[in-house]
């Protein structure tokens, strides 16, 4: 189904001549429309938060199925820079699991608490840095972060319209995982692992620090549908 198609079919039709005008200006048709669907959910999303992408879809579903192999009890988690709530919404509907979601971001925290509502599912929110410790003990520690180096290749569709804040960042688009790393294991229950999704070129740096900084830890990479590394387990 084209754009155009989208549009008819999902806006009311006096919105129409301003919903192909903002298409025809260069805007996303995920925001004009309003909605998304992740992992079988239907989540509100607008300028504050990021478009999930089919990608994160499988950060999910393998997170899911690590979950079920190692945990017979329900498991804690929390979902670092949780944006629209995809994630974090995904693991709740799919798992026994009690879940924080945090953001820096209190415009995002909004759109997530609103697809919490939506979803009928409840989530922990709080505006809170990735980068700060956490206050308990997880199974599964989440992130999505991000990972775009300044100087990398993004599309102009999104670097225009998606939120700076979560695409971009610094240290090769590495800084997050670090600042991450750096406590996460503290925070980890002693079966427990964190899960993320990264840059397709960001697989080779990550193991060199992994194994320089981490070496008694056990990890593997995941590529995505498309053949690229795109996650990255950590197993405590």
């Amino acid at each position: 189904m084209s754009e155009e198609q989208q549009i008819k079919k999902y806006v009311p039709q006096n919105k129409w001549d301003e919903a192909l005008a903002r298409l025809k200006n260069g805007e996303p048709i995920q925001y004009i429309i309003g909605n998304v669907s992740f992992c079988g959910l239907n989540l509100d999303v607008d300028k504050r938060v990021l478009i999930p992408r089919f990608e994160t879809e499988g950060l999910v579903a393998k997170t899911i199925e690590y979950a079920k192999k190692i945990f017979s009890k329900p498991v804690d988690i929390v979902d670092l820079g949780t944006g629209s709530g995809c994630i974090a919404l995904a693991l709740k509907k799919y798992l026994d699991a009690s879940v924080d979601a945090i953001d820096i971001s209190q415009e995002a925290l909004e759109v997530a608490r609103q697809n919490a509502l939506k979803n009928n599912l409840e989530i922990n929110f709080s505006k809170k840095n990735m980068e700060d410790d956490l206050t308990k003990k997880y199974d599964i520690i989440i992130a999505n972060p991000p990972y775009i180096p300044f100087d990398g290749f993004v599309q102009t569709i999104v670097k225009n319209n998606e939120p700076n804040i979560a695409l971009f960042a610094s240290d090769k688009g590495l800084y997050f995982y670090k600042k991450i790393l750096a406590y996460a294991f503290k925070y980890l229950t002693p079966k427990g692992f964190i899960a993320f999704e990264i840059g397709d070129n960001e697989k080779e740096d990550l193991e060199k620090y992994l194994l320089k900084n981490f070496p008694n830890k056990t990890y593997t990479f995941f590529n995505d549908l498309g053949g690229l590394p795109r996650y990255l387990f950590i197993f405590n």
